[in-house]
């Protein structure tokens, strides 16, 4: 039977809750002592602190990491023009989470704002025996640690009853007037019942006027519904897409198997997620590697005889898509650079994130998929090949700009009035 006229199909798409904007941020999150600040020291090549005691990291640190690239890496080689700039993922390392934070345990509330003022999840997980890095708990069991990640759910919770506590009055503005949006009794009921089952929003299926509306800011007018006193977002901090990070000894890294991976991975598809979502890497092993940079040689025979990669590229670029983030390329002879947008930005927004006053004035784009260059361009800089074969064309302002296009933009910038 054909759906009834109107009726929306749900989707799962997690990537359409929170901000749509370029300079969005991944958070480092879970216990104490797993791993995380060490990670972000990998990841960013800081020297944020990282020793072995709860609550060592207090205030977020943040950075920023290149998003390695290699069709980047090919143009910038081709050009070799004097500036070149990657795209960037921005990492947040947050301090740990226990048992209780929602009611203030450990650093508490403060926690949960920093995890709030990121837009997506890095759950480190501790998968390692080692008598030398304190627990909290004092033994290892992933499963556990990874079920106090209810405690978001547990502040989201909260944070709803706070939203729904003038229900009768939330409304929304059409036509000049105040009216109940039909929605919102059954979104939030919905929402309600997914955390009581410790179940995170991000994960439930929902239409995008749901996502809207959960996006929104809920408006509460003053008792005679005439005006609006004061405005609210909801900022559940469970709508966040989120990547475990499974840290393994070295051994069981190499080896490729540990008896911690599949109650693990039972505990993330139970939970709503996708069996990619998972990453077991080895903070022994990036350290090992990161200790050998400076010997090339010393670096390639420890490869050669382990026969395993680096997961670091592999966090970073799975970060970066998380977020629902992409970039084009402008290149030339002067430089190469990667324009970080939203995935689905039409071509004025993206022409928008090079200067506002592009996307104000825009006439048209010039595109190339980065695909037909690499293989039309035959060693050269020149389009001319590319021309030739018609894979450089021109797209007006309904083009959904793709993920590795090498765009010049025309525009026609007239003076503000």
């Amino acid at each position: 039977m054909l759906p009834k006229k109107g009726v929306e199909e749900t989707k799962n798409n997690v990537v359409a809750f929170g901000r749509v904007r370029k300079n969005l941020k991944m958070g480092c999150v879970g216990l104490p002592n797993v791993g995380k600040s060490s990670l972000f020291n990998l990841l960013t090549e800081q020297s944020a602190a990282a020793e072995n005691y709860p609550f060592c990291t207090i205030e977020p640190n943040e950075a920023r990491c290149a998003v390695p690239d290699l069709r980047y890496d090919f143009l910038c080689d081709l050009w070799k023009p004097p500036s070149m700039y990657p795209a960037y993922l921005q990492v947040t390392d947050i301090a740990g989470l226990i048992k209780g934070a929602s009611q203030g345990e450990g650093l508490g509330n403060a926690f949960l704002s920093h995890i709030q003022a990121v837009d997506g999840m890095f759950h480190i997980v501790r998968a390692f025996d080692n008598d030398e890095v304190l627990h909290v708990d004092d033994s290892i069991d992933p499963v556990r640690d990874l079920s106090k990640s209810s405690e978001l759910c547990k502040k989201d919770l909260d944070i709803l009853a706070k939203t729904t506590i003038s229900e009768e009055a939330v409304v929304r503005k059409a036509g000049g007037k105040f009216k109940m949006n039909p929605l919102f009794p059954s979104t939030v009921a919905k929402i309600k019942a997914m955390l009581e089952q410790d179940q995170p929003v991000r994960d439930g299926v929902w239409t995008s006027a749901e996502i809207e509306l959960i996006n929104e800011k809920a408006q509460f007018p003053s008792p005679s519904v005439s005006f609006v006193t004061d405005t609210q977002k909801m900022s559940l901090i469970s709508t966040k897409p989120t990547i475990y990070l499974v840290n393994l000894t070295m051994k069981d890294y190499l080896r490729q198997k540990s008896k911690y991976l599949p109650p693990i991975a039972a505990w993330v598809t139970s939970h709503g997620g996708l069996p990619r979502d998972i990453i077991p890497f080895s903070i022994e092993f990036e350290e090992k590697l990161y200790s050998l940079r400076g010997d090339p040689e010393a670096l390639k025979a420890f490869l050669g005889e382990n026969k395993v990669k680096s997961k670091l590229e592999k966090v970073i670029t799975e970060g970066f898509t998380k977020l629902g983030l992409q970039y084009y390329f402008t290149a030339g002879e002067k430089e190469i650079r990667c324009w970080t947008i939203p995935k689905g930005c039409l071509a004025p927004q993206a022409a928008g994130a090079i200067h506002t006053d592009f996307e104000r004035g825009f006439i048209k784009a010039e595109v190339v998929a980065y695909k037909d260059f690499h293989d039309l361009c035959d060693g050269a800089k020149s389009m001319a090949p590319i021309k030739a074969a018609g894979k450089y064309r021109q797209e007006g302002g309904k083009y959904v700009v793709q993920d590795g296009d090498i765009i010049h933009f025309q525009f026609n910038v007239a003076p503000k009035k």
